[in-house]
């Protein structure tokens, strides 16, 4: 019999799947940007949308890469969310001891890039791209991992995993807090009138889709009005999402039994099954989805949408950077983002993963050295998605837009180069060293 993955390496699996995807749009995105036919990607993407009435106020107009960024990219934001209620409640992230390593490399994966960018930059223009270099994208680094092959422990790719998830919460708030304007606090409390209220009903365990839809798209609107970035209300309508069951176990083997027992005793048919048959189906199947939790169901079945959809579409509309001179002179933002990526990445979750290891106030993954941490600190220089989210953010109605992301793209390049080859070294390197020792 096949026994199923946990989470984690079903989630793993998926993410290192979607990167390939994601790679793929990423060069579409560069070669449809830099070909005779650039002019029609950037009129594309740049076409405007409306949404509502035009003879009331209730209307949004928004080009289509920002109906991607805004409206998109929220149902990313709130699997990103649902992922890391998951790790709270049942995962690495459920206890202090195990959560205590990733949490220390995450910090010195957000502070040390953006100290870097600060020390390296000299100038007036482009200091809003300081939250740029503090971003790990999931799904690349988790890719670059897997081509390592099965040499690569399992430990360590929950390590990556775990400060990735922990990395976006700060990416989270530093959205919400510094690349949002204007805040109008009677939207944003409606707005979260609406959050309370589904938390009430959370607690209550009660769960509606459609009301869940409703009150969603609602909150979605209420956020974009109120001048809190929208994606914002993607992670927390991921909080308010139930996360218990509606069945306990044993009457769910129970229940199972008998509709199994109901399929068994029928006369099989040879091409259709018979009615008794398909109503112990059907009900097996309304078992099986009240056994679930509403979060692990929304997760599970926006788990594809996200890897192989989203996240692309993403990168079709923001990857698109048509080099030319203009773009390259401001190589000074371009030098300070791919340093603070590379460099600032791999010393900040290095030294605070040791720190934390020397002040016994942490464990080192099962069968990880420091040398491994190395090569995922590198790993975790490979910004890309929430990067160029955070850059469009930052410089959406700038010139510096372009060079920005050029910055991110070579920062991108060298970590995850770096990092694949120190990683292969070492793995292939432990290897050896224990197929020397004497059983």
């Amino acid at each position: 019999m096949k026994i199923s993955k946990n989470p984690v390496e079903s989630f793993i699996n998926k993410s290192t799947a979607g990167s390939f995807i994601l790679l793929l749009f990423t060069i579409i995105a560069l070669v449809w940007a830099n070909s005779p036919w650039q002019e029609s990607y950037h009129s594309f993407f740049n076409e405007t949308f409306s949404i509502g009435f035009s003879e009331t106020d209730f209307i949004i107009s928004k080009p289509l890469y920002l109906w991607i960024n805004d409206g998109l990219m929220t149902i990313f934001f709130f699997y990103v969310g649902l992922e890391i209620k998951r790790e709270i409640l049942d995962g690495e992230l459920t206890s202090m001891r195990k959560a205590t390593m990733p949490v220390f490399a995450a910090l010195g994966g957000i502070i040390v890039p953006i100290a870097i960018f600060f020390i390296l930059h000299d100038q007036e223009r482009g200091t809003a791209g300081w939250g740029i270099p503090m971003a790990t994208d999931i799904a690349f680094s988790l890719g670059i991992l897997n081509l390592l092959g099965k040499r690569v422990p399992l430990s360590l790719k929950i390590f990556l995993t775990a400060f990735a998830i922990i990395d976006d919460i700060g990416a989270i708030l530093v959205i919400a807090f510094f690349y949002s304007h204007g805040m109008h606090f009677l939207y944003l409390g409606i707005a979260l009138a609406i959050l309370l209220f589904l938390g009430f009903l959370a607690y209550k365990k009660f769960h509606s889709k459609y009301l869940l839809l409703i009150s969603s798209i609602a909150i979605w609107i209420l956020f974009l009005k109120s001048g809190i970035h929208p994606t914002i209300a993607g992670v927390l309508i991921a909080m308010v999402i139930p996360a218990t069951r509606s069945v306990d176990l044993d009457n769910f083997f129970q229940e199972i039994r008998k509709s199994v027992n109901i399929f068994q005793k029928t006369e099989p048919r040879r091409v259709i099954l018979s009615d008794k048959q398909q109503e112990a189906v059907d009900q097996i199947n309304v078992i099986t989805d009240r056994v679930q939790s509403p979060m692990q169901q929304l997760e599970h079945g926006l788990s594809g949408w996200v890897t192989i959809v989203i996240m692309p579409i993403f990168a079709l509309a923001n990857a698109g950077i048509t080099i030319n001179l203009d773009s390259l002179s401001q190589t000074h933002l371009i030098s300070q983002i791919a340093i603070a990526l590379v460099a600032g990445k791999v010393i900040g979750i290095a030294s605070f993963s040791y720190f934390a290891y020397k002040l016994k106030i942490a464990d080192l993954p099962t069968g990880i050295g420091f040398r491994e941490i190395i090569g995922v600190g590198f790993l975790g220089g490979v910004g890309f998605t929430m990067s160029l989210f955070i850059a469009e953010l930052a410089f959406r109605s700038n010139d510096l837009l372009t060079s920005s992301k050029i910055g991110i793209l070579v920062g991108t390049i060298v970590a995850g180069v770096l990092g694949y080859f120190i990683l292969k070294y070492q793995l292939k390197r432990k290897e050896q060293q224990k197929a020397a020792r004497p059983d």
